[in-house]
């Protein structure tokens, strides 16, 4: 039976998805830019510029729940009583270490896996409480060996882990 993580790697797990959601802002704010100079550069009539506008929009939207959800996980747990209204898509969390995957995915609800042998690369995605993580790197050949391991890694049964890709819209 997996143990429960200790309240310093809680906080880092925090941390980390904390980084991500910030990085993940930096990255919105330059694509905002650039459909603003294209959007310039179409001028605003037609249909381009409607599609445009539209793509700005969302962007925009998640950036504001973006920057909402970082200041809900830098609080302090005595300010936040209630997690942030859930609205749109989950959370994506990339993971590019193998034990960063394995402390946030551990419990989830399901696993999903894939095996690119022509790359010699592994996926793995879980949902866990609304978030989807996500880890690609180097693992074994076989996926009937594989999905045994993942079952055994991340404490799920393994009727829970399926091979391939879970995706959001």
């Amino acid at each position: 039976m997996a143990k429960k993580p200790s309240k310093d790697e809680a906080l880092e797990a925090l941390d980390f998805i904390v980084s991500v959601l910030k990085e993940h802002e930096k990255d919105l704010d330059k694509l905002i830019g650039e459909l603003a100079k294209i959007t310039t550069k179409f001028g605003q009539t037609g249909e381009v510029g409607t599609r445009i506008g539209s793509v700005e929009e969302r962007l925009a939207s998640i950036q504001t729940e973006i920057t909402n959800l970082i200041k809900f996980l830098s609080a302090p747990s005595s300010e936040k009583p209630h997690p942030p209204e859930t609205r749109g898509p989950p959370v994506i969390v990339r993971c590019k270490q193998w034990e960063d995957f394995k402390m946030l995915a551990s419990d989830p609800e399901t696993v999903f896996f894939l095996f690119k042998e022509a790359e010699k690369a592994f996926q793995a995605d879980a949902l866990k409480q609304g978030r989807v993580l996500t880890y690609n790197g180097e693992f074994p050949r076989d996926a009937r060996l594989l999905k045994m391991w993942l079952a055994r890694e991340l404490n799920v049964p393994e009727d829970k882990v399926f091979e391939g890709v879970l995706a959001i819209g």
